[in-house]
């Protein structure tokens, strides 16, 4: 897995460093988005700022996508489409009220080719709800 982890780096433009690819790993892993504090508690063993600086990185360089949920910040990986000048995300965000997790929705999209005399570079959907696992636990 860690090959296909610097392959897919450096197709982003980013350098494989050992940090790097233990977050990139650990977020493709997870079914949610998570806060940064979500992942520094699972990966207590580094450093906060160093976490922190490499989601930014991700972000910048269209790897991962950054979800705002009231006053947190949450991440989740972007597609391959996704690149260092345009986001892809145009789906739907959902956090559960229950659960509390957000998760993309990506069969709920916004329509990418809206005309216009403007250019739209970032769309944020975001809905709460309940979501599947949690609807179905309370039949």
């Amino acid at each position: 897995m860690q090959k296909d982890t610097e392959v897919k780096l450096t197709e982003k433009n980013t350098r494989p460093t050992s940090m790097r690819i233990l977050v990139y790993d650990f977020l493709a892993a997870q079914r949610a988005a998570l806060s940064l504090s979500e992942i520094e508690e699972q990966l207590h063993y580094a450093d906060r700022i160093t976490i922190y600086r490499t989601l930014k990185t991700f972000e910048e360089k269209g790897i991962i996508h950054s979800i705002q949920e009231n006053a947190t910040t949450k991440y989740k990986l972007c597609s391959d489409e996704c690149d260092e000048h345009t986001h892809k995300d145009w789906h739907l965000h959902f956090y559960c009220k229950i659960c509390k997790k957000t998760t993309c929705k990506e069969n709920i999209v916004v329509q990418e080719n809206i005309k216009g005399d403007f250019r739209i570079d970032e769309v944020r959907l975001f809905a709460k709800g309940i979501c599947e696992d949690c609807l179905d636990e309370t039949l």
